[in-house]
């Protein structure tokens, strides 16, 4: 039976991967590097990096390129059929390497938090022996970089979703507002001049951005540096968390 180990790696540095995750890969027979096309080259060169810091040139590779997700879809269906098309390349790609028993996938953060590795990983057939090792998250990254807390003294937090954010607005009974997968601006539906924002881009990497301040004072400036940067690298990945004032 095969084995896959869904190894988190944090957010995109090297130093952020633990013991246990560099023995994941020092211990595999094959790692799987999605190609996300040559706009968003950076994201699989970042993981061949952190192979090579921990393998060296000899890392057991072997690449695919990552379907597409329908744009013209309902969100739900879309993702779905999604989801079955990236299972058939990861089982295509495991396939053509019979002798790799153990196989290790690197994924972004950490595979629990608003990632759908697992979900993935459910339905390949026949189902591998799966292992999950912990990874620092986006979360983790933006309030060490802060230097703040994600919670106020017994106060209550929450994680959620840019869409949710812009379609529900706050939700109720919580101080602190942690937002992912923002296609970007979602805070904008929020009264400004009540809410602090600690906002993160390239957390932990070389190109790290950071803007911090009451909401009115820097959404501008966060929603400028946010374009120029996706403009700039042809990505972003960015996280932010949210406070009453």
């Amino acid at each position: 039976m095969t084995e896959l180990w869904l190894v988190g790696i944090g957010t995109g540095n090297p130093d952020h991967l633990t013991m246990q995750a560099r023995q994941a890969l020092a211990a595999a027979d094959l790692i799987l590097i999605p190609r996300k096309g040559p706009d968003k080259a950076d994201l699989a060169d970042l993981r061949r990096q952190i192979v090579q810091t921990v393998l060296g040139d000899a890392g057991p590779v072997a690449e695919f390129d990552l379907p597409r997700r329908d744009p013209d879809l309902p969100y739900l269906t879309a993702v779905t059929l999604w989801h079955d098309a990236i299972a058939a390349v990861w089982a295509d790609t495991i396939v053509a390497h019979p002798a790799a028993r153990r196989v290790a996938l690197l994924v972004w953060g950490d595979p629990s938090l608003y990632d759908s590795t697992l979900r993935i990983a459910a339905r390949l057939d026949p189902a591998p022996r799966l292992h999950v090792v912990p990874g620092i998250t986006a979360l983790q990254a933006l309030t060490a970089a802060h230097c703040i807390a994600i919670n106020t003294l017994g106060g209550a937090f929450t994680v959620t979703t840019g869409r949710r954010l812009r379609d529900h607005g706050w939700p109720d009974g919580v101080d602190s507002l942690a937002v992912m997968l923002d296609a970007g601006g979602a805070f904008e539906v929020l009264p400004a001049q009540d809410y602090q924002i600690w906002w993160g881009a390239y957390l932990g990497m070389e190109q790290q951005i950071l803007r911090a301040g009451r909401l009115d004072m820097v959404a501008e400036d966060i929603r400028q540096t946010r374009a120029a940067a996706r403009a700039a690298h042809g990505w972003i990945m960015d996280v932010y968390l949210l406070r009453r004032v």
